[in-house]
């Protein structure tokens, strides 16, 4: 079951989402089990966002017959992670879809300027062949999320979307505004940003969590 407000923010409201969604925000979530949440809610957002993959048919030999069965078309989709919450979510999704190529957009938050700053970008070839699902936890400012969608548009990304587990209003805006292309798939529209940028109520920093590190 999902509610989407407009034909790009797609927010997935599937009862399991939202109850692991709940124990991930509790601050007494342990770091494991925070990591194992995650990993469950990437595998069901995942089925959200490939909803629409396309499909061929080929000939195959049941242990009954032949038949015409549907599988996948075309080239292989490609999962990029912005590094290094991202991580989180790319494992889940591989877990679905194994054959997947992925790629990787290091960035940093600048805590002064809010401005991500770039350090690593390796992705695979022929994007504009593929579906290219970008993975970050977090839409907070949104910042990161534009940054790393150009850099996927200039490598030759053309049929893009965004999956987050959490995203905020200014975060949406500033994606949409930026590339009202690429549709966004996330688990909460959470209320807001605080005055350090992050979002409200949230579940902290989810690198952090993640990697239990502070």
């Amino acid at each position: 079951m999902t509610l989407a407000s407009d034909q790009n923010l797609t927010i997935v409201n599937h009862p399991l989402v939202q109850h692991k969604l709940t124990l991930m925000r509790k601050s007494g979530t342990s770091t494991g089990e925070f990591r194992r949440l995650l990993r469950e809610i990437s595998q069901l957002l995942a089925y959200e966002v490939t909803r629409n993959l396309e499909l061929t048919e080929e000939t195959i030999e049941t242990p009954m017959c032949q038949m015409q069965a549907p599988v996948l078309d075309g080239k292989k989709l490609a999962l990029i992670s912005i590094l290094r919450a991202g991580n989180g979510l790319l494992d889940g999704v591989l877990e679905l879809v194994p054959s997947a190529r992925v790629g990787f957009v290091g960035l940093y938050r600048d805590e002064e300027t809010l401005e991500p700053v770039q350090y690593y970008f390796k992705v695979p070839d022929a994007l504009g062949e593929r579906l290219v699902i970008a993975v970050d936890p977090m839409l907070a400012t949104g910042n990161s999320a534009v940054a790393s969608l150009d850099l996927l548009k200039k490598a030759g990304a053309t049929n893009l979307c965004f999956m987050c587990l959490l995203a905020a209003p200014e975060g949406v805006k500033t994606l949409h505004a930026a590339h009202p292309d690429v549709p966004i798939y996330t688990a909460s529209l959470d209320s807001h940003l605080n005055e350090k940028g992050y979002i409200v109520p949230g579940l902290g920093d989810a690198g952090d969590r993640m990697f239990g590190t502070k």
